[in-house]
């Protein structure tokens, strides 16, 4: 059975979370905030060596989902509660395979680790199998998680204070949580099937699933296979540092090689980049890795996905202040990259 927090901590764990966020929702306004319900899938990782066993698998320190526990005398009663994290899990040669979101269902050290891993739909299986190769003999479960949804909720401004709703509904609300990417991505919301969406959120409405698209491209946010082929994307050039998703001092996990020289050796040439292009994409979308040219006809990166003019792209940064253009059926159409507002400042790589 899942364990879930109480509702009256859960709503402080809302509101002392992220302070941009928090000053999102406490806009004043009238504002409705919209829920996105998401194609991705849970997977629950529960047993005493839940957390040693994914720490050997994915790039970030999932001892922080169990080590963090009873909060010190004197603090607030929030900080034991659960967290999300943000990882990859690596092929051998150091690419990607999945873009997971951990999410911490135990609230201390003293309860069994409870982890719920946030996926791809397309990949659930296929992740699956990857976790029970080796698993060998630890102690952890691996199941699907079936009769759970996850949601994006995206803030609005004057979208108004959603922490008091959770007082009343945290038995349909498992997790509520700030996106552990970035702070423009807004929350994370894991429910049970068939929960009440305007009675966990007072005043918000289902979104089209376009406009979550769309607004993660344009924050140059990739997610899934489309955004991260696997055994394709290299996870610092697909901005994982930049997303809160790596640790470079846990100690060893598959993949970690390439990871670390390249942390370590300090030059990144290429970044997945948030691209506009002047005229929408065909319906049958722009085939994965069409060459993106500069001016001079020079090779600048590659497209990897996106929604009507809106999209992500593997650019070298030398050219990404340069004139771009795909060519589309044999006509160029001009594309332009930006460099996102939550990328720490003075990134120089």
């Amino acid at each position: 059975m899942l364990v879930r927090a109480g509702a009256a901590t859960a709503a402080a764990a809302v509101t002392t979370t992220l302070p941009g966020l928090r000053r999102l929702w406490r806009g004043g306004g009238s504002g409705a905030a919209a829920c996105f319900p998401l194609s991705r899938a849970l997977l629950a990782v529960q047993g005493a060596e839940a957390a040693v066993f994914l720490q050997g698998l994915l790039t970030n320190d999932v001892t922080q989902l169990v080590a963090e526990g009873a909060p010190p005398a004197g603090a607030a009663a929030t900080e034991a509660l659960p967290r999300a994290l943000y990882a990859h899990a690596l092929n051998v040669q150091g690419r990607c395979l999945y873009d997971v979101i951990l999410y911490r269902l135990h609230k201390s050290p003293e309860e069994e680790p409870h982890i719920l891993l946030e996926c791809d739909s397309s990949v659930l299986d296929a992740l699956q199998k990857h976790l029970k190769l080796y698993k060998i003999r630890r102690k952890v479960n691996i199941t699907p998680c079936l009769d759970l949804s996850l949601w994006a909720i995206v803030p609005r401004e004057g979208t108004g204070d959603i922490a008091s709703s959770l007082t009343q509904c945290a038995d349909q609300a498992l997790i509520l949580t700030p996106d552990p990417r970035t702070e423009a991505m807004g929350w994370r919301l894991i429910t049970k099937k068939g929960a009440n969406l305007s009675e966990i959120i007072p005043g918000s409405h289902i979104g089209d699933i376009e406009d979550y698209h769309r607004h993660r491209y344009k924050q140059g946010i990739p997610e899934g296979v489309k955004d991260l082929p696997p055994g394709v994307a290299l996870p610092l050039e697909s901005n994982l540092a930049y997303m809160n998703g790596v640790s470079f001092t846990k100690g060893c996990y598959i993949g970690q090689e390439l990871t670390a020289r390249t942390h370590h050796v300090g030059v990144i040439r290429k970044r997945l980049l948030p691209v506009q292009i002047s005229a929408p994409l065909p319906k049958d979308s722009i085939p994965e890795g069409t060459e993106i040219l500069t001016q001079s006809g020079k090779s600048a990166g590659k497209f990897r996905a996106g929604r009507g003019e809106l999209g992500i792209a593997l650019l070298r940064l030398a050219n990404a202040n340069e004139t771009l253009s795909l060519n589309l059926a044999g006509d160029k159409v001009k594309l332009t990259a930006s460099i996102p507002e939550w990328w720490p400042k003075n990134s120089g790589k």
